[in-house]
């Protein structure tokens, strides 16, 4: 497909992307910046609209990704000028591809074959999601479910921190309201997972010796500050901590889950 050249901020070709820090908003849609996430965008299971970007950028993206444009995806050339005063800001990567929202996942099919899962309790910042998501991928968790009172794992920026992740590890959100959502639970418990809790709790037990001799095993992390609910954590089979210096209170979210996702890997050896 030739690529359109557009030289008019104001072109509506171009709405999906403007304003970019405003992207909130746009709740059908999902963004990929830069190379890799684009790429990574191209590849899932998020149907693609449209990519923007430079010249030399789109040439190494489409040289790649050849079944974008083979596939009618409108690709449009625009100057570093132009996508700056859309998006908001100065786009240096270069390269933006935008796709739409499937319909979510149901639960169970990202349960289905799956070891080991991380679910999320009240995670409302962006860029821990992205960096529970980048380091999922790294540590092969199968999938992510989210709990009540978590952000979007699409918005733009935890799709970046993720690094393109959110796209590609399955998540599903399950059912009931702060304090109802932890009795869908009892469904894991009744297929065979080991629940575990993390929390810095002294009356918790060792992180190592939490996961080993369990087939499945899915690990609960709480927000920044209050960690998980009293509600989720007598839902779990046990409470697991990370042993840590004297003087010291908690780790951030996204590196306590992988630690926990790095002991799960080694009992598994």
């Amino acid at each position: 497909m030739t690529r359109i050249l557009i030289d008019d901020p104001s072109d509506p070709r171009l709405d999906d992307i403007r304003d970019l820090k405003h992207s909130d908003a746009k709740r059908d849609l999902v963004f990929g910046e830069g190379p890799l996430v684009c790429g990574r965008l191209a590849q899932s299971r998020f149907p693609l609209r449209s990519v923007i970007g430079f010249g030399g950028r789109l040439d190494a993206f489409l040289a790649s990704h050849g079944d974008v444009a083979a596939a009618g995806v409108p690709v449009y050339e625009v100057s570093r000028s132009v996508l700056a005063q859309v998006a908001g800001y100065d786009m240096h990567r270069g390269l933006l591809a935008v796709g739409e929202r499937p319909a979510p996942l149901p639960v169970e099919d990202v349960v289905a074959n799956a070891r080991t899962l991380v679910i999320l309790e009240g995670v409302g910042d962006h860029e821990n999601i992205g960096a529970i998501f980048r380091n999922a991928a790294g540590m092969d968790v199968d999938g992510v479910l989210f709990g009540a009172g978590c952000a979007d794992p699409l918005y733009r920026r935890s799709v970046r921190v993720s690094m393109g992740h959110v796209l590609r590890t399955p998540f599903a959100h399950l059912e009931g309201s702060v304090t109802t959502w932890q009795r869908s639970l009892q469904a894991l418990r009744d297929q065979g997972w080991w629940l575990v809790s993390l929390t810095p709790a002294s009356d918790s037990v060792h992180i190592a010796d939490a996961v080993g001799g369990h087939e499945k095993v899915a690990f609960l992390v709480g927000g920044e500050g209050p960690g998980l609910t009293p509600h989720a954590m007598r839902a779990t089979d046990v409470r697991a901590r990370i042993p840590m210096a004297a003087g010291t209170d908690s780790l951030n979210v996204a590196t306590s889950a992988a630690i926990a996702f790095y002991e799960r890997q080694r009992s598994l050896r």
